[in-house]
C-alpha cells in the first residue's frame, strides 16, 4: 500500500470516528441543524420501531424525542459510544461499528437505559463523510 493511500485511509479513519462522536454529541445537547447536516441528503435510520428516511424524516424524529424530553438540553440522558471500529479501502464508502450505551438521570444517578449496536455505512461528499446508513441494534 503506497504511502498516501495509507494516509488518506487514516484521515478517513479519524474524520469518520469524529462524525460517529459528533452525532452523538448534537443528540444529547447540540444544534439540530447541525446534527442533520451530518447525514446524507437520502439518509436511512433503521431504528426497531422507528424508521426514518432522508434528513427531513429523520429532522422531525430528533425533534420529536426532543419534544417528549427523552433526549436532548435539559433530558440528563447522554449518548456514550464505545469500541468503535472502522473499514475504509479509500474510496468514498465506508462502514463502521460501536456500541452505544444510552444514560438518563446524568445529574442525580446516572444509569444505562439503554444499549446496543450501530453499524453505520457512511459516505464521502463534497464537504466530508455523512452518515448514509445507521442500523440500530438494541441489547
Amino acid at each position: 500500500m503506497s504511502d498516501t493511500l495509507n494516509a488518506q485511509r487514516l484521515a478517513d479513519e479519524l474524520e469518520i470516528r469524529n462524525l460517529v462522536a459528533r452525532l452523538a454529541q448534537l443528540a444529547d445537547m447540540g444544534d439540530l441543524n447541525e446534527y442533520v447536516s451530518l447525514f446524507t441528503d437520502d439518509a436511512s435510520w433503521e431504528m426497531p420501531g422507528a424508521p426514518r428516511r432522508g434528513r427531513a424524516d429523520i429532522m422531525a424524529g430528533a425533534q420529536d424525542r426532543r419534544s417528549s424530553g427523552t433526549t436532548g438540553p435539559g433530558s440528563n440522558t447522554r449518548h456514550v459510544i464505545s469500541t468503535l471500529s472502522v473499514r475504509s479501502d479509500g474510496s468514498d464508502e465506508a462502514t463502521s461499528d460501536s456500541y452505544w450505551l444510552f444514560y438518563a438521570n446524568t445529574t442525580t444517578a446516572p444509569a444505562v437505559q439503554l444499549m446496543g449496536h450501530y453499524h453505520d455505512t457512511l459516505q464521502r461528499q463534497a464537504d466530508g463523510w455523512k452518515l448514509a446508513r445507521r442500523e440500530i441494534v438494541f441489547g
